[in-house]
């Protein structure tokens, strides 16, 4: 889980070194802050675990310790040890639970942070990206285009049926084919 992290702030690191590509740069960054949220996510639910299992091991210490009390009053030596193993095991539990949600919050305030931060540096290039000029220039000649009478292949709605009863009769055939190998091999 938190090694999912790592490689995600890794690779926003990476990512924040321009080497070219500004698209490829904003999209390594991208995916980074995804996976780094989606290892966040993890982590809560990590610590949130860890919540239920450190209140279900001291109520279990309550309840040995409450034994123990109530053994120590009618003079069962015998039951009043065993309260006294299950204490002191509880009570281990108890201490290292506190102990490991208390790292858990610690890193998932470092995550975090961490997040922030490649959020920032994500928005700043974002902010100086050179395509929104570019494409409002491409989006002004599409429009001088299509008045003189052109047509824009993502919009054309010919060809886009043509590609997809394409696509479809592709998918038809493959379909066909593995059930032909599944007939074949059942011998039918």
């Amino acid at each position: 889980m938190f090694g999912r992290l790592r490689d995600a702030i890794n690779a926003a690191l990476d990512a924040a070194m321009p080497e070219g590509d500004p698209q490829g740069l904003e999209r390594r960054m991208y995916e980074a802050v995804v996976e780094a949220r989606a290892s966040l996510a993890a982590m809560l639910d990590g610590l949130e675990s860890t919540e239920r299992q450190l209140a279900n091991e001291r109520k279990q210490l309550d309840d040995a310790e409450r034994r123990g009390r109530l053994a120590g009053e009618i003079d069962d030596e015998e039951t009043l040890e065993v309260a006294r193993r299950f204490v002191a095991k509880h009570g281990e539990r108890v201490a290292v639970l506190e102990r490991k949600l208390e790292a858990q919050r610690e890193e998932l305030a470092l995550a975090q942070r961490e997040l922030s931060e490649m959020s920032k540096q994500l928005k700043e290039v974002r902010a100086r990206r050179p395509e929104r000029e570019a494409a409002s220039g491409i989006e002004a000649a599409w429009r001088e285009l299509e008045a003189a009478g052109a047509t824009r292949p993502e919009t054309d709605v010919e060809d886009q049926g043509l590609r997809f009863r394409m696509d479809k009769a592709q998918r038809e055939a493959a379909a066909e084919e593995q059930l032909q190998r599944l007939k074949n091999k059942m011998g039918r």
